[in-house]
C-alpha cells in the first residue's frame, strides 16, 4: 500500500476533465473556506456517510471501513459502503461518487485510485453540500475537504530506524532494501532515516548500503542475498516496502542468517505473520487501517457538524482517538505507525 499511494499521486498531474486551472483554484479555495468552523458545535446525529474504498472485499479496506462503521454507529450516524471490485477500476469509482451524490449522503470518505480522475465528480458532490474526506490515497487537494493520511513521512522514517536500533542494541552495520530508486515516498523516508541516524545515540550504527528491489519479489529476494554476501557482518535491514520486507524475510528465514540479522520495515500482518512466529522478524510496522477508517468517519462527521471546514489550523476532538489538527493542504495525519510483534499480530487481518 505504501508504495502505490505516492506513486499514484506523482502520476496524477493530469488536469480534471473539463475543468480549467482557474476554475480549480476558485473551487478549491471555496471548498476549504466554505463557512466558518465552530469547534464547539454539537455533533449532528442521523447523518449518512458513504465509504468508497479503492476496492471492496480487499482485507485492508474491509478493516479500514469497519473502523469507520464502528465510529459512525457510536456517533449515532449511518454507514454505507460502495465501491468497485477491482482496484484499477477508476471509472467505476467515478460512477460510485455520482451514485452517492444522487443518494444525497451527508458525507463521503473516498480512497482515490487516481488523484485527478475523481475530481469532477467530487467537486459536483461538494457543490451539492456533501462533505468529502479522502483517506489512505488522496485526490488533488481542491477536490476534497480533508485528507486523512495514514502517517507522516517523518514518523515513518524515524520509527523504522528506532525499531531496528533497539533490535541490534544500537551497534553494527545496517542496510536499506528499498523499492525503486526513483520512488518518491521511499526516498523521502530514507532521507529521514539518514537524519535520524545523525543522533549521537546511533554513533555505533553504520548505514553501509541502500539496495533496490523495484518492488519485485524475486529481485528483492536476490538483493537481500547480495547484501549479506557483500556485508557478512551486517546486523540489520530496513525495508520500507511491503514487497521488500516480505521477500527479505523469506530469504532470511531459510538461511543461516535467521535470528542473526534483524529485519524491520513496513509490512502487512498477513504477509509477515509466519516470519514473526518463526522468529525471523521481531517487530515491523504499518498504520492500523481500522484506526484510519475511524478517523475518516469522525472527520466526516466533524465537517458535517460544522466543527471544522478543512482549513489549516482547525482542531476537533475525535472521540477516544484524541484531538487532531488540520495541517497544510487540509491534511490530517493519523499519527505514528502501529508496531506489530508476536504479542499483537493475531489481532489484525489485512
Amino acid at each position: 500500500m505504501a508504495i502505490s499511494i505516492t506513486a499514484a499521486l506523482a502520476l496524477g498531474a493530469t488536469a480534471c476533465g473539463g475543468t480549467t486551472k482557474e476554475d480549480t483554484e476558485k473551487e478549491g479555495a471555496a471548498a476549504a473556506t466554505d463557512g466558518k468552523a465552530d469547534p464547539n458545535a454539537a455533533i449532528k446525529k442521523g447523518l449518512t456517510v458513504g465509504f468508497l474504498p479503492k476496492q471492496v472485499n480487499n482485507p485492508y479496506f474491509t478493516s479500514a471501513d469497519k473502523g469507520g462503521e464502528k465510529a459512525l454507529k457510536e456517533l449515532g450516524s449511518n454507514y454505507k459502503e460502495v465501491g468497485p471490485s477491482s482496484g484499477t477500476d477508476t471509472s467505476g469509482q467515478v460512477s460510485y461518487v455520482n451514485t452517492l451524490t444522487q443518494q444525497q449522503v451527508d458525507a463521503m470518505a473516498v480512497s482515490a485510485q487516481d488523484p485527478g480522475a475523481l475530481c469532477t465528480a467530487l467537486k459536483q458532490a461538494m457543490k451539492n453540500g456533501i462533505k468529502v474526506v479522502t483517506y489512505d490515497s488522496d485526490t488533488k487537494p481542491e477536490c476534497r475537504n480533508v485528507f486523512v493520511s495514514q502517517a507522516s513521512g517523518d514518523a515513518i522514517g524515524r520509527t523504522q530506524v528506532q525499531l531496528l536500533a533497539e533490535q541490534i542494541s544500537y551497534k553494527g552495520e545496517i542496510a536499506v532494501l528499498s523499492a525503486a530508486q526513483t520512488a518518491t515516498n521511499q526516498n523521502a523516508w530514507i532521507d529521514v532515516m539518514k537524519d535520524e541516524l545523525k543522533d549521537p545515540k546511533y554513533k555505533d550504527i553504520k548505514l553501509v548500503k541502500i539496495a533496490y528491489g523495484d518492488d519485485d519479489a524475486q529481485k528483492s529476494f536476490q538483493q537481500t542475498q547480495g547484501l549479506l554476501q557483500e556485508y557478512p557482518d551486517l546486523k540489520g535491514i530496513i525495508s520500507p516496502t511491503t514487497v521488500g520486507i516480505k521477500a527479505a524475510a523469506q530469504y532470511l528465514s531459510g538461511s543461516k542468517y535467521k535470528g542473526k540479522v534483524s529485519l524491520t520495515g513496513l509490512g502487512t500482518p498477513n504477509d509477515m505473520r509466519k516470519y514473526v512466529k518463526n522468529g525471523t522478524v521481531e517487530e515491523f510496522e504499518l498504520w492500523d487501517p481500522a484506526k484510519l477508517g475511524e478517523l475518516a468517519a469522525r472527520t466526516a462527521v466533524a465537517l458535517s457538524s460544522g466543527q471544522i471546514t478543512g482549513k489549516e489550523g482547525e482542531t476537533f476532538k475525535a472521540g477516544g482517538m484524541g484531538e487532531y489538527t488540520i495541517g497544510k493542504d487540509g491534511v490530517i495525519d493519523l499519527g505514528k505507525p502501529t508496531v506489530f510483534d508476536a504479542k499483537n499480530i493475531d489481532q489484525f487481518d489485512f
